[in-house]
C-alpha cells in the first residue's frame, strides 16, 4: 500500500507532518506538498510557468505550486511508483459547507480522485487547532475501512474532525454539506504609499446548519464524513433547461 499525502498549508505544517507520521506505520508514504501556505487555492493548476519540485531532508517533496499541482505532478510522473490512495490534510481549520469550493485541501483530494485513486480530505475543525493526533487516528481508521470496503469510483470523502482529545469524540456521522450566509464585506485599507488595498473578508456564518449537516455533526462532537461527487451536473434540471433554452428572448 502506497499513500500520497498532500495539503494546502505547506510542507512545514504540523497537520501534514502528523498525518504522515501516523500513516507511515501502515503504508509506504510519499509526501508532495506546496512550499508555502496555499489555502483557498481551490482546483487551480499552474499552466503558464514550469514547476519546481525539491526533495527535503525528511523525505518530503516541496513544490512551488498549488495543492492540485502537487497531486497532479506526483501521480503523473514525479513518483517512481503510482500511489494507491490520496490523503489531503490535516488541514489547519474546518472545511465545512461552502468551504469545499475554495479549499485547497479538498482540491488536492479531488485531483487524486480525478486521476483514478481513492481520496480523502481531512480537516481539524478549529480556528486554533491543537489535537492533530485525533485527526490522524481518524485518518488511519478511514484508510483501513477504505481498504476493506472500497469507495465508489465517483466519490471522495470530505472529513472534518472536532478539535478534541480522541477519547472525547462521539463517533462518526455521514453528513451533507451545510451552507453559510454570504461572505462578509471586503476590508478596505491603505498601503504605505497611500494606495487603496483590499483584504477578502471572513466567511459567512452558518445558515443551513441543522441536523444531518457537517456543521451540526462538528458542533455535537462527531466526525463529519461527507461524500462528494466529481460530476457536478444537476441532472433533474436538464429537461427544464432545454425548455428554457427554447423560449423566445
Amino acid at each position: 500500500m502506497h499513500i500520497l499525502i498532500s495539503n494546502d498549508d505547506g510542507y512545514l505544517a504540523q497537520g501534514i507532518n502528523t498525518l504522515a507520521q501516523a500513516l507511515s506505520h501502515y503504508a509506504e508514504i510519499s509526501v508532495v506538498a506546496p512550499d508555502k501556505n496555499r489555502s483557498a487555492a481551490s482546483n487551480s493548476l499552474t499552466l503558464d510557468i514550469p514547476l519546481r519540485a525539491t526533495a527535503c531532508d525528511n523525505g518530503f517533496v516541496r513544490v512551488d505550486g498549488t495543492p492540485t499541482d502537487c497531486v497532479h505532478l506526483a501521480i503523473t510522473g514525479l513518483l517512481k511508483s503510482e500511489p494507491d490512495m490520496v490523503f489531503a490534510g490535516i488541514n489547519h481549520g474546518a472545511n465545512l459547507g461552502d468551504d469545499v469550493l475554495y479549499s485547497g485541501t479538498v482540491a488536492a483530494a479531488t485531483e487524486g480522485r480525478f486521476l483514478g485513486l481513492p481520496a480523502v480530505a481531512i480537516s481539524l475543525a478549529s480556528a486554533d487547532p491543537k489535537h492533530f493526533e485525533t485527526a490522524a487516528q481518524v485518518a488511519v481508521e478511514l484508510m483501513q475501512k477504505i481498504l476493506a470496503h472500497p469507495l465508489p469510483e465517483d466519490t471522495l470523502l470530505n472529513v472534518n474532525v472536532p478539535d478534541v482529545p480522541l477519547q472525547q469524540l462521539k463517533g462518526y456521522q455521514a453528513t451533507r454539506l451545510g451552507q453559510r450566509h454570504k461572505a462578509e464585506a471586503v476590508v478596505r485599507a491603505s498601503d504605505p504609499r497611500g494606495h487603496t488595498i483590499y483584504w477578502v473578508g471572513p466567511p459567512g456564518s452558518e445558515q443551513d446548519a441543522g441536523p444531518g449537516t457537517d456543521f451540526d455533526a462538528i458542533r455535537n462532537g462527531f466526525v463529519s464524513v461527507t461524500p462528494l461527487q466529481l460530476d457536478l451536473t444537476r441532472y433533474e434540471r436538464l429537461a427544464g433547461l432545454s425548455e428554457w433554452l427554447a423560449l423566445e428572448a
